[in-house]
């Protein structure tokens, strides 16, 4: 039975005033990349539960510490703006397992990996591209990001890291939505897919023949990519059925 593990606020950046990413010192608790935990804090006076959780996916690679979580602050949730709030030292609570299958052990083998990502939905993909499997599996990866304004544009530092890590193999595509911005396409992924703008940017294509791809984000997203990719005669992925993309709704 998963039981509550006391963890410290060892870092809080402010990528935006909602848009934060917290790290965390909690060394028991161990995860498979892709996965996500379940943080929480003491739950107010007068709730059926002791703790407030919810769950948020590791950003960090599993063979580095400390934990790493990027989320949106809901100005009006119940736990979002506490976390954000929190210092350095302060405790902070996780299950002790983490959760979830969304991990490039579950895919089948392919020429490319496509991790499509809308927001906060980069993270998963940050924890397993620092790992050595998706390099191992796939000989291509391409990662895009999709946000509405530029200044939501996190882990630069990451991207470049990667990039330089895997010289070739390694493609990076910022989406910026709602304002022009040099070096990113416009608008949304489904419709960048549909016109062939996308596979253009990365001379990598995106077809059943050739790729696995991979979709973490907001519902629309999630929604209307998976559509755009069954109209390419490309499956969901399932354990007892192997298909050609995989999907997680997060945001």
């Amino acid at each position: 039975m998963s039981r509550w593990v006391e963890g410290r606020i060892v870092g809080n950046y402010q990528w935006t005033d909602r848009l934060v990413s917290l790290q965390v010192a909690a060394p028991e608790v161990t995860f498979v990349a892709g996965q996500f935990a379940r943080l929480a804090l003491p739950a107010p006076a007068g709730s059926k539960e002791a703790m407030l959780g919810r769950p948020y996916s590791f950003v960090n690679p599993p063979q580095d510490g400390p934990h790493e979580f990027y989320f949106n602050v809901l100005p009006e949730g119940p736990l979002s703006p506490r976390l954000a709030r929190l210092r350095l030292g302060e405790p902070v609570w996780l299950l002790d397992r983490a959760n979830g299958f969304f991990t490039v052990a579950e895919l089948p083998a392919a020429d490319a990996l496509w991790c499509l990502a809308t927001g906060t939905g980069l993270g998963p993909f940050l924890s397993m591209l620092r790992t050595v499997d998706p390099w191992e599996k796939f000989e291509r990866v391409v990662l895009v990001h999709a946000v509405r304004y530029s200044e939501d544009l996190s882990y630069a530092e990451v991207m470049a890291n990667l990039a330089a890590a895997h010289h070739g193999r390694f493609t990076f595509v910022p989406f910026v939505s709602r304002q022009a911005r040099r070096g990113a396409l416009p608008g949304r992924i489904p419709a960048a897919i549909v016109d062939g703008r996308l596979e253009a940017w990365t001379g990598v294509p995106l077809t059943a023949a050739n790729a696995h791809a991979m979709l973490c984000g907001n519902p629309e997203m999630v929604r209307d990519t998976q559509a755009v990719l069954e109209s390419r005669g490309m499956h969901r992925h399932r354990r007892r059925e192997p298909g050609h993309f995989t999907l997680e709704t997060y945001w």
